[in-house]
């Protein structure tokens, strides 16, 4: 069972910044969450993994603060459910029982800090800063990619053969020897191509290909 999450939707609205927390120490869990309401962070805290797990998550900009030592799934095992589902929200654990071969094998998958009890304060919030930046950078990369292949998939079988053939170097009387049509009708392809993109240089072309994995396919044997 993994988090449910609702469709993606818009960019997070600073406001909606959250931290999950799940630690089975009460105690913690509130100065955890008075800690971060301090500064403006919307906070939703848990016992343990499973009560995480049960929940709707929302689709915002968030981080997890995770304990190592859990009832029931532990931290590392919760880390490793998160990244067979799929979820990449970045993780800050922590731990009073912590020693090297936990850390490094945490930072290994993936973890972006690990913090042992007691940890100071500031320790806690400029983990917290990171995190959300990172998920912040990773969300706008990630509805980059959906934009482009939205406008990708606009483009009819010839329109992205040509576009492969482009972005590769070729110039038109050169594609259209490729795929047998004239230059003419290659280059209105072409122009349909840029147009669909929504780019005016060959250069934002490129990119966009690129972050596509788009190639250029040759019909000839």
């Amino acid at each position: 069972m993994t988090p449910r999450r609702p469709p993606p939707t818009a960019a997070a609205k600073v406001e909606e910044l959250t931290v999950f927390v799940v630690d089975d120490d009460e105690s913690l869990r509130t100065a955890l969450s008075n800690l971060f309401r301090s500064v403006g962070l919307r906070v939703e805290v848990f016992g343990s993994a499973a009560e995480l797990l049960r929940s709707k998550l929302p689709d915002v900009v968030s981080c997890l603060v995770l304990d190592v030592r859990l009832p029931g799934l532990s931290g590392l095992d919760f880390q490793a459910e998160l990244a067979k589902a799929n979820l990449h929200i970045p993780i800050i654990f922590m731990t009073g029982h912590g020693d090297v071969s936990m850390s490094v094998k945490a930072m290994k998958a993936g973890a972006l800090d690990f913090l042992t009890k007691p940890f100071r304060d500031q320790d806690m919030l400029d983990a917290v800063t990171m995190a959300l930046e990172r998920d912040r950078k990773r969300r706008e990369s990630e509805r980059t990619i959906h934009d482009l292949r939205a406008h990708f998939e606009s483009l009819t079988p010839r329109e992205r053969e040509v576009m492969g053939f482009v972005t590769a170097g070729l110039m038109n009387k050169q594609i259209a020897d490729e795929i047998g049509l004239s230059e003419i009708t290659v280059k209105i392809h072409r122009g349909h191509v840029m147009k669909k993109m929504g780019v005016r240089s060959l250069a934002d072309l490129v990119r966009m290909a690129e972050a596509l994995g788009v190639r250029a396919k040759s019909e000839r044997t």
